[in-house]
């Protein structure tokens, strides 16, 4: 916590999107921002209005030194598992900055594999704390909803837009009627049961 007090416009923060859903890839968004950054009420995505978070990610997407999206799919999150994968998508989020950092914060506990030379800070609730996490994971969250409304009408009889992979009941129905699609994640257990139940049946 004590590389806080180095955060400034060449740093970057990055959060993830997704990693609890039962479908869909993972998201992470990296963003450099000034310190003097004029946007207000920047705070941990969960806790905004899903209209609010698309009003921030366009001024976040305006104002930004620097910002990027990296994603895993979801075969990599069967391959990797969802943590790594999350890792994954947040090293690919920097990887895309067309700005090079000189620091990077993560939300969380576990910090990807960046890599060239880049330190890299894990910072215990990040997303309310730093403003460039808080940043990262809106631009995150942003995108996957548009991603999980894209797949909606691929796969439909879910209920992806509405929930966007998460395990709500509507979800579980839908999984329970129809089976999962390729986009769901089959070492999850609610999904992985739907499989075996259906192979023993």
């Amino acid at each position: 916590m004590s590389g806080l007090q180095q955060w400034n416009s060449a740093s970057a923060g990055v959060d993830e999107a997704g990693r609890g859903a039962l479908a869909g890839p993972v998201y992470a968004g990296a963003v450099m921002l000034r310190q003097d950054c004029a946007i207000q009420g920047i705070k941990d995505s969960k806790q905004l209005p899903p209209k609010r978070r698309e009003q921030l990610a366009v001024l976040i997407r305006s104002q930004a030194v620097a910002f990027a999206l990296g994603r895993a799919e979801v075969e990599e999150i069967d391959a990797l598992n969802v943590l790594q994968a999350s890792l994954l998508a947040m090293a690919r989020a920097v990887a895309g900055l067309a700005v090079r950092p000189d620091r990077v914060y993560v939300d969380g506990n576990q910090v990807p594999r960046i890599g060239l030379g880049i330190p890299v800070v894990a910072v215990i609730k990040g997303d309310a704390l730093l403003p460039p996490i808080s940043a990262g994971a809106i631009l995150a969250k942003t995108a996957r909803d548009a991603e999980m409304r894209r797949l909606a009408a691929v796969h439909p009889g879910y209920g992806f837009a509405r929930h966007k992979g998460y395990g709500t009941k509507e979800h579980l129905a839908g999984l329970a009627a129809l089976g999962p699609c390729p986009i769901h994640r089959r070492t999850f257990a609610p999904v992985r049961n739907v499989v075996v139940g259906k192979e023993v049946g």
